[in-house]
């Protein structure tokens, strides 16, 4: 699909798959963006909810300025510590992981013990404004392995049958952080009550009016006011029909490769791989700040534990 002509001349979007995730070219994230490419890539991303871009070999404060073209840049993380004297950026380093964990630690993929399927989630949901969109930079990039995956979660949910959609717009779930893993950002309470927030199930987008789901099995913890039992068969349904292929696309890294998402109707599973092997990869991270999400019947998000993301 090319951008329209008249918003901006040089921009291009070619679908990655029918249902999710379109590449990006034409455009030189080292430069100034003008207000027609900016729009069209925010129209680009709510369309087809993750935008990749090749051969983008920008510094950090490009990184950082692509962003904000698109709302206020968030603090790195609001548990784990950002890269020294970048406060918006967070990295992942399985070398730094290697001598914190010790060498030759697999370590295990990113969810809590308790979760047997993969590390599927959305960023930071344990608080009640999740990020509206995160900006992945791969740095160091391995010759084989550490691919992500995103998925749609407004096909997942439009694809539920009636009964169930109009079952899960009215519930609402907790969702709580899994616990610090490795370095904490300055002034972090760890003896504190983990973050946490109560969430809709279905998630309104404020900008396009879809409806999307929103757990996800590394974050959400139960549904209120459910029996333990309905909770956990209600939410192993939706986990697996999220994580279900055909509502996914899978990225191949490259060095100098951009992944751009809207957390507002993704999920994403974050490389399996790298428990079994040992292969050099860093990539870095902007979020940019989100709103309070909207269920179907007005429910908004509401902080339990912590502190609002800012």
């Amino acid at each position: 699909m090319a951008a329209n002509p008249a918003i901006a001349t040089t921009v291009t979007i070619e679908p990655a798959t029918s249902v999710i995730g379109a590449y990006v070219d034409g455009v030189d994230l080292r430069q100034p963006l003008e207000v027609g490419t900016v729009q069209a890539l925010r129209a680009a991303l709510v369309q087809w909810k993750v935008l990749f871009f090749r051969n983008q070999p920008i510094t950090q404060d490009d990184h950082i300025r692509f962003g904000q073209y698109f709302g206020d840049i968030t603090p790195a993380h609001p548990i784990q510590a950002s890269l020294e004297g970048r406060p918006e950026i967070y990295a992942v380093d399985t070398r730094e992981e290697r001598v914190l964990f010790g060498h030759g630690t697999k370590r295990p993929p990113y969810a809590p013990p308790r979760v047997t399927r993969a590390g599927w989630h959305t960023d930071i949901t344990f608080v009640a404004n999740p990020a509206m969109a995160s900006v992945l930079r791969g740095m160091v990039v391995p010759s084989s392995g550490g691919d992500t995956l995103w998925t749609n979660l407004v096909a997942a949910y439009e694809d539920l049958s009636a009964p169930i959609r109009e079952l899960v717009d009215g519930l609402q779930a907790v969702h709580r952080w899994h616990g610090a893993d490795g370095r904490t950002r300055e002034g972090y309470d760890q003896s504190a009550p983990p973050p946490a927030a109560v969430h809709p199930v279905v998630r309104v987008h404020p900008e396009s009016g879809e409806r999307a789901l929103f757990v996800n099995p590394v974050f959400t913890r139960y549904l209120v006011g459910l029996s333990d039992r309905e909770s956990s068969q209600i939410l192993d349904l939706l986990y697996q029909q999220l994580a279900r292929p055909e509502f996914t696309v899978r990225f191949r890294w490259e060095p100098e490769s951009i992944a751009f998402w809207d957390n507002r109707s993704t999920a994403h599973l974050g490389p399996v791989d790298l428990a079994s092997i040992e292969v050099d990869r860093r990539v870095e991270r902007i979020t940019i700040a989100g709103d309070i999400p909207v269920g179907p019947d007005g429910f908004r998000s509401v902080q339990l534990k912590g502190e609002l993301f800012s």
